[in-house]
């Protein structure tokens, strides 16, 4: 398995020599900065046990803060997110922002109007710590960087939001992995002295489901099982000397659950990729597709940072010593927004109605009509958009 994905070619035809995957996608210390700013938030005692010392978030803003810090955004990006929500591609920055259409001036989430902070998250690989940062013997934590949970991000987060003079939220949003963190910051910020006035979650779960945690289990082996690996410590490895085939497969896996049966039907059916024969030694254009994006993603992501980040989504249960998911979606005390994408098969809609039956505060379940699958959330910005900018905008009213 670990083997054939060796030929992670994309779409481009295999005679057309390709630059070898780096070691590591990961943001290091001397690279471009780009839009990033960083913020020293201290040592955390984590969840599962011992000190994380000397965290360092990456975090961008958009617009500016009022005198009296209330007029704050949060946004919470998903998996293989970071800080650059929107903006272009550049130094420092692989890829234009994730979220483009619905951040910035005039936009949904207007930064001529909100103050908005976007964070890497805790474990990741553009610039927070995690384990592509140097640990306190000076050399990359690589497997040594301990598991984190849901939480410990929040309270990472929380610490920053101190620190930027942030006194309340008017909207925490977040899909897919943001959301559960989303979620989380709706019961922690208040105990934390910070008040969550909005909550929008999105494509997202209050409790990872056994077919979730099922969906995750092979995709942390296709990375522990390349030899490349190497336990984590391949940071000092030449390009393409990482371990970009795993880390290709797990993404190719991933993808599958993030659209939809009916548009890889519809995209691709049984054609073949290009002139090739199926029959013979020839792919399915389908297979050419899965190649391109574990290829894509092995070019800009970190093998050790998706096993962070995929384990702590695992770790993610709203009602663990909270009384049960319900009890604990009772206590949540922001309006709130729950979207779902109808065709969503990694966090299925009955997950979010799950959220909007309990949450006092919930205005229902709103659905978003897709054949995208759960990247619906990134793609229909006509039906997203307008919801996000109604509750903005209601949840001000309120005030």
């Amino acid at each position: 398995m670990v083997g054939s994905a060796n030929r992670l070619v994309g779409s481009t035809p295999r005679s057309v020599a390709r630059p070898p995957v780096p070691a590591t996608g990961a943001w290091r210390d001397g690279d471009p900065a780009g839009e990033r700013r960083f913020a020293a938030v201290g040592s955390f005692e984590l969840e599962g046990g011992g000190l994380l010392p000397d965290v360092t978030v990456a975090y961008e803003t958009y617009g500016e803060l009022d005198a009296d810090g209330a007029n704050a955004v949060l946004v919470l990006h998903a998996l293989t997110g970071d800080s650059h929500v929107a903006g272009p591609a550049g130094p420092g920055h692989a890829s234009a922002g994730w979220w483009e259409d619905m951040v910035g001036p005039g936009r949904p989430i207007d930064t001529d109007r909100w103050f908005v902070v976007v964070p890497n998250v805790l474990g990741g690989c553009q610039g927070t710590t995690g384990p592509a940062s140097a640990a306190p013997d000076g050399r990359p934590w690589g497997g040594r960087f301990p598991r984190v949970t849901t939480r410990d991000q929040v309270a990472v987060e929380v610490e920053l939001a101190r620190q930027l003079g942030v006194r309340s939220w008017e909207l925490v949003v977040g899909a897919s992995m943001g959301g559960l963190r989303a979620l989380e910051w709706a019961l922690m910020g208040p105990e934390a002295g910070i008040e969550v006035r909005g909550l929008a979650a999105i494509a997202t779960t209050a409790q990872t489901s056994a077919d979730q945690i099922a969906w995750a289990h092979p995709q942390l082996a296709a990375i522990r099982l390349d030899p490349r690996w190497n336990g984590g410590d391949y940071y000092d490895a030449p390009d393409g000397e990482g371990p970009h085939a795993g880390l290709g497969v797990a993404r190719q896996i991933a993808h599958t659950t993030y659209r939809s049966a009916h548009e890889l039907d519809a995209r691709f059916g049984r054609l073949p990729q290009g002139g090739e024969d199926p029959l013979t030694d020839g792919r399915y254009a389908v297979q050419s597709y899965l190649d391109h994006h574990g290829d894509k993603l092995a070019r800009r992501f970190d093998a050790n940072s998706y096993l962070v980040l995929t384990e702590s989504m695992l770790t993610h249960d709203l009602g663990r010593d909270r009384g049960g998911v319900e009890a604990a979606l009772s206590q949540v005390t922001a309006r709130t927004l729950v979207v779902a994408v109808d065709s969503d098969r990694l966090f299925p809609p009955a997950q979010s109605a799950r959220i909007a039956a309990w949450v006092p505060g919930a205005e229902g379940l709103r659905i978003i009509t897709s054949d995208h699958g759960h990247d619906g959330f990134l793609i229909e910005f006509d039906q997203l958009g307008p919801i996000v900018r109604e509750f903005l905008g209601a949840t001000e009213r309120v005030a």
